[in-house]
């Protein structure tokens, strides 16, 4: 499979320090590591990002979504490539599909590309792959299963989780058209899935637990720098 990673040139002789973050829809998981990643001077690799991406270079193909052999192919030769610093730019094919990749459209599919377990492996490596070879001190990694399947073994592990009641109401801010009512509906079903396959209330043993329930977005963060501050001294 072919992928790549716009970076900056290697200066650090070791390796870079992994923060995988984990949580449940509506955590805030994805904003509050952008924001500890930028005042930590990492990258930040958003790893929907890439299942989006491949669900989109597989519709541009029209390829059947449902067919697991068929959707590696795509991967064979996607020239996949994504920003881990400033503004995310995602590279599909050549082409910028920065903005096409969060279409609603390309969102509702993307769950068709998850389900195949080859296709979870193998961007699992490319994800790794792509944090080895990003040149930077540390990498902060979110998305799904990041703690217990993708880096089980990153030296910072954090399992992010609020009350489904705070997540419907910071999630009711961020969209349009929507009472806070029917997220709070939406956050309860999809928490009902979720558990079918994953915990995300109690951490796996190594994931430390960050319940932000009570804290604001600043305090957010600033508790996941201080669990990332302990690993480096440690270091």
């Amino acid at each position: 499979m072919e992928n790549s990673v716009t970076q900056t040139p290697a200066t650090h002789e070791t390796a870079p320090l992994l923060v995988a973050i984990d949580g449940p829809a509506g955590s805030g998981k994805s904003s509050v590591s952008r924001a500890v990643a930028e005042a930590l001077s990492y990258g930040i690799l958003d790893t929907g990002a890439a299942y989006r991406a491949l669900a989109w270079a597989a519709l541009e193909e029209d390829v059947n979504l449902d067919d697991p052999i068929a959707v590696e192919e795509v991967l064979d030769d996607w020239g996949f490539s994504i920003s881990l610093k400033g503004a995310q730019v995602v590279i599909v094919c050549g082409a910028d599909a920065t903005h096409e990749i969060r279409d609603p459209g390309v969102s509702k599919q993307v769950s068709r590309v998850s389900q195949h377990a080859g296709v979870r492996e193998r961007l699992n490596r490319m994800f790794l792959s792509i944090v080895a070879e990003s040149g930077l001190p540390g990498v902060v990694i979110e998305g799904r299963d990041i703690t217990t399947v993708v880096a089980p073994d990153a030296p910072v592990r954090i399992l992010m989780t609020a009350s489904p009641e705070v997540r419907a109401k910071r999630r009711t801010g961020e969209l349009s058209g929507s009472s806070e009512a029917e997220v709070l509906a939406a956050i309860l079903e999809r928490d009902a899935k979720d558990q079918l396959v994953v915990d995300f209330m109690n951490p796996a043993p190594g994931v430390t637990l960050i319940d932000t329930t009570e804290l604001d977005f600043a305090q957010s963060v600033q508790a996941v720098i201080d669990v990332v501050r302990a690993a480096e001294a440690r270091a």
